[in-house]
């Protein structure tokens, strides 16, 4: 699984012209899921995330995590995160897992956030053409490899 997580003031997702999600401050997280992910993988990046200290405290240091701000979760499922660029200029997807294997990991993603941040994450729709708009803060974005642990 990858992770693009963005530090925001306010996100959202449009599809067909109707808000599936909107947030505050939080994250934005694009997640992609692969063939090979699982939820030993889904459940170690849930936690990372969760527990990611990348807001101000008192002294303008990142040492808050989203549940010391009462931070939200607007969760993406993005598979171009699975993007083969090294051949041509047309990427080619097929890392990425097909929705028979990923849509459970990604419903299992969302429970997994909700339980360990005790509220609703939002979400797009999984496969849909999703409108997204962020004002990202920082600018802050990691991103995360459950395949690459660094």
């Amino acid at each position: 699984m990858r992770a693009v997580i963005q530090r925001v003031t306010s996100a959202s997702c449009v599809v067909e012209g109707n808000t599936t999600g909107t947030i505050g401050l939080g994250f934005l997280v694009l997640l992609g899921i692969e063939d090979a992910d699982s939820l030993e993988d889904m459940e170690w990046l849930a936690g990372k995330i969760a527990n990611m200290r990348v807001f101000g405290d008192e002294q303008g240091l990142m040492n808050k995590a989203l549940a010391d701000i009462d931070g939200n979760i607007l969760l993406i499922s993005q598979f171009t995160l699975f993007a083969a660029t090294k051949k041509g200029n047309r990427p080619g997807f097929t890392r990425a897992a097909r929705p028979d294997k990923a849509i459970p990991l990604y419903e299992a993603m969302i429970k997994q956030l909700s339980s360990l941040l005790n509220k609703d994450v939002q979400t797009g729709i999984f496969g849909a053409d999703m409108k997204i708009s962020l004002v990202n803060d920082g600018p802050v974005t990691i991103i995360l490899d459950t395949k690459n642990k660094e």
